[in-house]
């Protein structure tokens, strides 16, 4: 057969591929790789049959060839059938040893020069050596040595930044602590027209910086895209409007607490992209938070029938229960999602918050463990464990894993406002402002009403060390946040009554029993303001004769 006529095999073989047509592909590209024996047309046959799902063969005719012990891509499609047949000792023995360090560089390899097979000029390949460390990582991963994923993660990423799949592990698993992610992008090596890019993963990254960087990350992505193509402003507006961006947003809202603006944005989004599972995930998250049980059910229903092997679509039917109160049934279905996918870490802490609803410590604690074993770079787990000792007044215990989830994030204010919680509670009064004030200088946005209770702390706590004025500014500062706190009327009531301010002590009881007429503490506090109030009028002079 002349060379023209095995080209016009080749170019069948492609387009088969293209058209999926699988068994097509591998009876003409088994034809070529006979006639020619040539190493391009042996990958492109066992290309065919990995896409066919033939990995035995496959395996097998990459095993056979004797260039895959030299050529990186035989070596890699070969770990990559190993990978599907779930055989992960076998796949890292094909990728062959190597070493890799904390800071993802690889050393100690004895892999061979790399040969490029069936590849067009022009188009711009991923590193095969960035491609190869992913594998290993996922291999790790399977074999449940997260540390070791964790490095050749790293690695992937940066041996070639466009591994987005790399990046993509390292945030959603929750591997890296918010310091080693912003630190991991730092060192990455963009090319000069991947400055977009640059900014992109540093909006998929932890998001607790201040309002205006956040924001200014997203702008600086749009503005990216506008200086990059003067002509034509078609991919300006498709990357504005992107819904992963967008997505990227509504977590940020989700972050500050903003939980309306967060639902109203993810509602949009899945108008246009019903099946973008982030935007999912934060929309179930948002409608959690603003308890809305309708949207979950339904959401939950849709999921369960179009992904019924995710382990988000029983995640969400937890929810569901969880929202309406039945966290018998809630924890059942976070269980099954974490059954489904033991690295899906909201599953594991909403199993724990379950037990936590019914005041179930110890089960609690299990879940929460579990997590912050499986997620060293998520501080959540911590914190709730945190909370957990709290509970039980375990305060010095509970200071210390607030401590260490402040290690993990030492941005998010929740953190701060625990440990200032439980400075309280131990009656170190001074340094519980101090937590309450870091608290508000870490909080992202402007005050919401997600706040309140920590601007009413303070004011607490400025009470206990007898700083009134600072207190009662607090109290009020509380009020215009949320006027409907019995708690924020309450002590406010008893700072002027501790000012023998008496008439604005007697207004403010009113005002909380109006919140909660059989509340105990007011109303006995109340009787006494009376009381006092009535002995003021009268001339000290007579009242000690």
């Amino acid at each position: 057969m002349r060379e023209e006529e095995i080209e016009k095999l080749r170019g069948v073989v492609r387009d088969c591929v293209s058209k999926h047509l699988y068994s097509s592909a591998i009876f003409f590209a088994d034809k070529v790789a006979a006639l020619t024996n040539d190493p391009a047309d042996v990958y492109m046959q066992a290309q065919a049959l990995f896409l066919g799902r033939h990995y035995r063969r496959a395996f097998h005719l990459l095993n056979a060839s004797k260039i895959v012990l030299r050529d990186l891509r035989f070596h890699y499609l070969a770990a990559k059938c190993l990978e599907e047949l779930k055989e992960w000792e076998q796949c890292l023995s094909m990728l062959g040893d190597a070493k890799v360090d904390e800071d993802g560089n690889v050393y100690d390899t004895k892999d061979s020069n790399v040969m490029y097979l069936d590849k067009d000029g022009e188009d711009r390949e991923i590193n095969i050596s960035s491609a190869i460390c992913f594998l290993r990582g996922k291999a790790y991963e399977a074999l449940e040595n997260r540390a070791q994923a964790r490095l050749w993660y790293k690695a992937a990423i940066k041996a070639d930044p466009l591994c987005y799949e790399a990046l993509e592990c390292l945030i959603e698993n929750h591997m890296l602590t918010c310091e080693l992610e912003t630190s991991l992008l730092s060192s990455l090596e963009f090319g000069s027209e991947d400055g977009w890019l640059s900014s992109f993963y540093s909006c998929l990254i932890k998001k607790y910086d201040k309002e205006n960087v956040v924001e200014a990350k997203f702008r600086e992505i749009e503005k990216e895209k506008c200086d990059s193509v003067h002509s034509s402003s078609s991919f300006s507006h498709s990357l504005k409007n992107n819904t992963d961006l967008l997505a990227c947003k509504a977590e940020y809202y989700h972050q500050c607490g903003e939980y309306q603006k967060c639902f109203e944005l993810t509602s949009v989004l899945l108008e246009k992209d019903p099946f973008h599972l982030k935007c999912t995930f934060v929309h179930l998250a948002a409608a959690m938070e603003l308890g809305h049980s309708n949207e979950l059910y339904l959401m939950a229903c849709n999921l369960v029938e179009d992904y019924p092997q995710k382990a988000l679509s029983w995640f969400a039917v937890g929810c569901y229960y969880y929202c309406i109160k039945k966290y018998d049934q809630s924890r059942r279905y976070f269980s099954k999602a974490t059954n489904l996918d033991g690295t899906f870490a909201p599953a594991w802490i909403g199993y724990g918050n379950a037990f936590a609803a019914q005041e179930e410590g110890d089960q609690a604690m299990l879940g929460y463990r579990t997590a912050a074993r499986l997620f060293p770079g998520c501080h959540l787990p911590t914190l709730y464990i945190g909370m957990e000792y709290m509970r039980t007044h375990s305060f010095k215990l509970a200071e210390q894993f607030f401590m260490q989830a402040k290690t993990i994030c030492p941005s998010d204010p929740l953190v701060y406002n625990e440990l200032g919680v439980v400075a309280y509670h131990m009656k170190e009064y001074n340094k519980a402002v101090w937590w309450f004030e870091k608290t508000l200088a870490h909080i992202p946005s402007s005050l919401s009403e997600m706040w309140e209770p920590t601007v009413v702390n303070l004011a607490h706590a400025y009470r206990k060390l007898k700083m009134y004025h600072e207190a009662i500014s607090c109290y009020e500062r509380a009020l215009t946040l949320s006027n409907r706190s019995l708690s924020t009327y309450a002590g406010l009531a008893y700072t002027y009554h501790l000012q023998d301010n008496f008439s604005a002590a007697i207004t403010y009881y009113h005002k909380a029993l109006w919140l909660k007429p059989d509340d105990q503490f007011c109303t006995e506090m109340l009787s006494l303001a009376l009381v006092d109030e009535g002995r003021h009028g009268i001339d000290p002079k007579i009242e000690f004769q």
